[in-house]
């Protein structure tokens, strides 16, 4: 069994923002609801600074605090390493959204629900279409989960994640300078594997102790 991860080379985004487009069409979100996020900043002082871009999302802890939080087991960690949410257990207590270090999750309630893109006009198309395709449960704890769907499809067809598309992660598929790279961390072989043993790839504050499976370069 694989155990799936992902790697993002920070000198290599170029915050185009196409992870959070491509990641909001592929899970149909509703308006302010982002599992990709780009954080931008600055360090230094003109004319030495330098500007500073962080993509960020679920890590897929190994050791994950929202695991651990839950009460009624409705995050857990699958076989293959990626967290998910059972809707039909979670209650919406949101102990794991704010037990995640990472604030990577989502309560999607009823006003969550009922957000337009075009205020007052009514949903697109394309937003009534999401509901029906990929029906969010009010009441309960939304999040990133490496576009498993896609990785599950893929794989039935007898395609690899990470080396061909349509058994990647949304927003791997999307960057224009690939910066990220998604692959089996535990096959040495592995690019993924490569990339952070050669490129000395980082986890998000790993003080944290929750072993995430996303890894930084730079």
């Amino acid at each position: 069994m694989p155990r799936w991860g992902m790697v993002i080379d920070v000198k290599r985004c170029i915050a185009c923002w196409g992870c959070t487009i491509a990641c909001k069409e592929e899970h149909f979100l509703p308006p302010r609801v982002f599992f990709n996020r780009v954080l931008i900043g600055e360090t230094g002082k003109f004319p030495s600074s330098s500007k500073l871009i962080y993509p960020v999302l679920c890590n897929h802890c190994s050791d994950a605090a929202c695991v651990e939080a839950c009460p009624t087991g409705a995050t857990y960690i699958r076989e293959d390493g990626i967290v998910v949410v059972d809707d039909d257990k979670c209650v919406g207590c949101r102990a794991c959204l704010v037990s995640c270090p990472y604030q990577q999750r989502t309560y999607y309630d009823q006003k969550v629900k009922d957000r337009e893109y075009f205020p007052g006009q009514g949903k697109t198309e394309f937003e009534l279409l999401g509901e029906k395709l990929y029906p969010f449960k009010v009441g309960t704890v939304i999040k990133c989960n490496f576009c498993s769907e896609r990785l599950e499809d893929g794989m039935k067809k007898g395609l690899t994640p990470g080396k061909d598309e349509d058994a990647s992660p949304a927003c791997v598929n999307i960057c224009p300078v690939n910066a990220r790279v998604f692959g089996d961390l535990d096959d040495p072989d592995s690019e993924i594997s490569r990339l952070i043993m050669e490129k000395k790839g980082k986890q998000l504050r790993k003080e944290f102790g929750t072993e995430p499976a996303v890894y930084y370069i730079d």
